[in-house]
């Protein structure tokens, strides 16, 4: 029984860490690195900003491959944390990251075509503002794919969520959380997707949720790993 109880909490908190560094790594590339880069419907600032921080561009394609590769071993450590609980939807959470993953990484060969775009390294033969043009139309494909993502990082969460719910060793506040926190990701990406002129309202409370959810069982999981409730290991068994 004590073995048991330890390799959930050594499972739990590896994912916990695994989360961080999702988290971490995520916010910086999409959110930090975006601000410092990205101008709406101003494609002569863009691509400026791309060549006068072209290294910080480069960092924001390394560390979001980097956080989908931890987001990969973040799956796996939570598919065996829970699929105790009910393998099938276990099965279902990982396939909704799996199939995430090539996205991402065509995503970032679209910026770092768009990179090669705006210094001239391909389409010597356009002009300047053309090759510009070409650019911001790859970073646009890059958005647009990102909204679509989102709807992914919504859907995973959903039988993440059910599965802290039933699992009997992790409070259910936080599956009830993280099914919010889903639902608020599928609710913004949707919401941009078919309103863009109202997301400027949606986005921000749905950031919000998502922060409380998956903040609160990353946090959970890292410190204190499972209850120490011996009658919820016994249902693992």
């Amino acid at each position: 029984m004590e073995n048991t109880s330890y390799s959930l909490k050594k499972n739990a908190r590896l994912a916990g860490l695994l989360y961080i560094l999702v988290i971490l790594t995520g916010v910086y590339s999409i959110f930090f690195v975006t601000s410092k880069i990205i101008v709406q419907d101003d494609v002569l600032i863009t691509t400026q900003n791309i060549l006068d921080k072209e290294f910080l561009f480069r960092t924001g394609i390394i560390s979001d491959l980097i956080s989908n590769i931890f987001f990969m071993l973040l799956v796996l450590a939570l598919y065996r944390l829970l699929k105790t609980v009910n393998k099938n939807t276990a099965k279902l959470m990982l396939a909704l990251v799996v199939v995430q993953i090539p996205v991402v990484f065509f995503m970032e060969a679209l910026n770092t075509t768009a990179l090669m775009t705006v210094k001239g390294e391909v389409l010597q033969s356009f002009d300047l503002s053309e090759r510009q043009d070409l650019a911001m139309l790859f970073l646009k494909i890059n958005e647009y794919g990102m909204l679509t993502l989102e709807m992914f990082w919504g859907l995973w969460l959903l039988p993440l969520g059910y599965l802290v719910y039933q699992s009997g060793f992790i409070p259910r506040i936080f599956g009830i959380l993280l099914i919010i926190a889903g639902t608020a990701y599928m609710f913004d990406s949707f919401t941009a997707i078919l309103f863009p002129g109202i997301r400027a309202y949606v986005n921000k409370p749905a950031l919000l949720l998502m922060a409380v959810g998956e903040i609160s069982i990353t946090l959970w999981l890292l410190i204190k790993g499972t209850k120490n409730n011996i009658s919820a290991i016994k249902k693992q068994e």
